[in-house]
């Protein structure tokens, strides 16, 4: 006997059932399609800086539980720091973002090579360098750090390097293939795994110079 009478005697009872559990679930997910759809159309930037703010939030926590499961020194979660990385992701990265893609799409119009590669190259050699400098220095901040630059100058490009062999592959594929309303989305989705990238080199430990 099944929740709501369903008898199992036929497997018939069974098969309704969950043909009944699976169309509920088709139509909830068709509902979310359809909210994310419009969402994105009406408040692009409110949306973009949701996705932002979750997926720095997953991955920092998740980069957090690799370490307190493997790590020798078994470090506690840190919410704190979550939500540093989160508050940084979203109001920096976001909005940031959205408006400097669509720059690129308006003033690169296209998906010919000669477009693509101009805008994986604006974005890597323009773009990139401000808002890499830009993370260490905000998360400096946030962490009341006396020196706010020095973490910058020890990994920025260690940083840099690990970013353009990831992104370039990656943002090729963003220009060439994705459509312009969803890019920031996908950079977001692909940012899950750079960002595991990202708190990995972040967190090791800065050599303090004895003056």
């Amino acid at each position: 006997m099944l929740a709501g009478g369903f008898t199992t005697s036929d497997g018939s009872a069974l098969k309704v059932y969950f043909k009944k559990e699976t169309d509920n679930i088709d139509m909830a997910i068709s509902r979310l399609a359809g909210w994310w759809r419009h969402s994105l159309k009406t408040r692009p930037v409110l949306t973009n800086t949701i996705v932002y703010a979750s997926f720095y939030t997953a991955a920092e926590l998740s980069q957090q539980t690799f370490n307190k499961i493997y790590a020798p020194e078994k470090p506690e979660l840190d919410l704190k720091s979550a939500g540093r990385i989160a508050a940084v992701g979203s109001t920096l990265y976001a909005p940031t973002l959205y408006f400097w893609y669509k720059f690129l799409d308006r003033k690169f119009v296209g998906t010919s090579m000669r477009a693509v590669l101009t805008k994986v190259a604006s974005d890597q050699f323009l773009m990139t360098p401000v808002l890499l400098a830009g993370f260490y220095i905000l998360l400096g901040t946030l962490e009341g750090k006396e020196d706010v630059l020095e973490e910058l100058k020890q990994k920025y490009w260690k940083t840099f390097i690990a970013n353009q062999a990831f992104w370039i592959p990656g943002q090729i594929i963003n220009f060439a293939f994705v459509p312009p309303n969803l890019r920031v989305v996908y950079v977001a989705s692909a940012s899950f795994l750079w960002i595991n990238i990202l708190c990995f080199i972040k967190r090791q430990k800065v050599e303090v110079k004895e003056a």
